[in-house]
C-alpha cells in the first residue's frame, strides 16, 4: 500500500543532532509506571522506564542537562477538563505518591524536577528557560504517554525551534496501536525517531 504522506515528502528530511543535547523526561512518575495506581503499570510504559534509566545513566555521566516532570494538581479545582476519570482519584494531587518520579529514572541531585499541569513539559513551566541557560539546541524526549504528553512535548519542543529526537524504546503508552501510530506520525513531521542504541552511540561519541 502506498503511503500518501511519503508521496507528499512527509518524513523526507532528517533532523539530526545539533551542538548541545538536553533530555526531557515526561511523566515517568509512579502514577503511570507502577501498577498499584489506577493508570499505572502498562507494559509499554514499564519498558520505557527501564530503557530511559539506561539512557539517563549515560547522559548524566556526559553532563547532559535533564528535565523531568510529573503531572500534578493541588485539587480538582485547578485541573483542566480531562476526559479520563482516573485523573480525578487523587493519584495526581500534590502530596500523593503518584507524583513521585520513578526512582529508576530520577537522580534528585542531578535532574531538574518540575510539576506541570498540562500535557506538554514546556507549557507554562521553567523547562524552556532551563534549556536556554544550558545552551541546548537538541531535545531528546522520553516518557509517556506517546499519544498524549509525549506528543504534546515534542510539538512544543519543535515549536520552540529545537531539534527533536525520540529514542524509540524510551517512550511508552497504554496501547500499542496508539503508540505506534503516533511515533509514525511524529517521525513524519517533527522529530527523528531512532533506536536507543543509535542515541547512545551518539551521546557516547560526542
Amino acid at each position: 500500500m502506498t503511503d500518501p504522506y511519503k508521496a507528499l515528502t512527509y518524513g523526507a528530511r532528517k533532523v539530526g543532532f545539533g551542538e548541545r543535547i538536553g533530555i526531557a523526561v515526561v511523566d515517568l512518575q509512579r502514577g503511570f509506571t507502577q501498577p498499584e495506581f489506577p493508570q499505572g503499570g502498562s507494559q509499554l510504559v514499564v519498558s520505557a522506564t527501564e530503557a530511559t534509566s539506561i539512557l539517563l545513566d549515560v547522559a548524566r555521566a556526559r553532563d547532559i542537562p535533564i528535565v523531568t516532570c510529573a503531572m500534578g494538581y493541588q485539587s480538582e479545582s485547578d485541573m483542566p477538563k480531562w476526559k479520563i476519570e482516573a485523573m480525578y482519584g487523587g493519584s495526581f494531587f500534590v502530596g500523593s505518591e503518584g507524583l513521585e518520579i520513578d526512582p529508576r529514572v530520577y537522580d534528585p541531585n542531578y535532574d531538574y524536577y518540575i510539576v506541570k499541569s498540562s500535557p506538554s513539559i514546556f507549557f507554562a513551566t521553567p523547562a524552556q528557560p532551563f534549556f536556554v541557560k544550558k545552551c541546548v539546541d537538541t531535545v531528546i524526549v522520553c516518557g509517556c504517554m506517546t499519544s498524549g504528553c509525549v506528543r504534546a512535548s515534542v510539538i512544543d519542543a519543535f515549536s520552540h525551534g529545537y531539534r527533536v529526537i525520540i529514542a524509540r524504546e524510551c517512550v511508552g503508552d497504554i496501547g500499542k496501536e496508539a503508540h505506534d501510530a503516533n511515533l509514525l506520525d511524529i517521525e513524519r513531521r517533527y522529530a527523528d525517531v531512532m533506536s536507543m542504541r543509535e542515541v547512545l552511540e551518539f551521546i557516547s561519541s560526542s
